[in-house]
């Protein structure tokens, strides 16, 4: 049931969910993505663990259906590829500044400023918002988050594009502040390991 007021119900509940995140230290949870093709119809799955902690430290792992590392560290990001020993460099703001699942999944994503926030009610026991970007992107036209009615963290995460494609991950296992080290969220290049610097050229 979606509430008359959907717009400013939908406002106070992205304001709740900043306030969790801004006193939130770190979190670390298990994922499940579900990565879905229009044209085809060909749905990807993925599993793996993602990790957080403050100010914007991230660390997504996939292990399934193939290992790959995609760190959000103090001063770049890096993709990490070990069966085809392939590592890309990218610049921070590339991935800070754009509509990222990560800006999402982490409460990085600037609701009230880039979002029309639309509750539609409960679904599965967790409260659901529509989010229509102000601006619109090919890459994202349209979003969809789920939240524990309790803590206000994001538990499910679902992103459509212009094609109709569809990118969802949905959190399970997860810990709020676990003691993390920042050295889960720096990397080094494996010896042998191709790198691709995207940095120096700011692209």
């Amino acid at each position: 049931l979606v509430m008359a007021n959907s717009g400013a119900y939908g406002e106070e509940v992205t304001r709740r969910i900043q306030q969790q995140y801004e006193t939130l230290k770190s979190f670390k949870a298990g994922f499940t993505q579900e990565l879905t093709n229009a044209a085809s119809g060909e749905v990807e799955k993925r599993r793996g663990t993602i990790a957080f902690m403050q100010p914007s430290l991230i660390r997504w792992e996939t292990v399934e259906p193939e290992k790959e590392l995609l760190l959000v560290g103090e001063n770049a990001v890096w993709n990490y590829f070990s069966e085809d020993r392939v590592a890309i460099k990218y610049p921070l703001a590339q991935v800070l500044n754009s509509k990222t699942m990560i800006r999402f999944l982490s409460g990085n994503a600037r609701f009230e400023e880039d979002f029309i926030v639309d509750n539609q009610g409960e679904e599965g026991g967790l409260i659901k918002l529509r989010l229509t970007p102000k601006e619109p992107e090919p890459s994202l036209i349209q979003a969809y988050i789920w939240l524990d009615p309790k803590s206000y963290l994001i538990r499910s995460v679902l992103l459509l594009d212009f094609y109709g494609n569809t990118n969802q991950v949905n959190l399970r296992n997860l810990e709020l502040n676990p003691v993390l080290s920042k050295s889960h969220f720096s990397f080094t290049p494996p010896a042998g390991v191709e790198v691709q610097d995207n940095t120096r050229t700011g692209s």
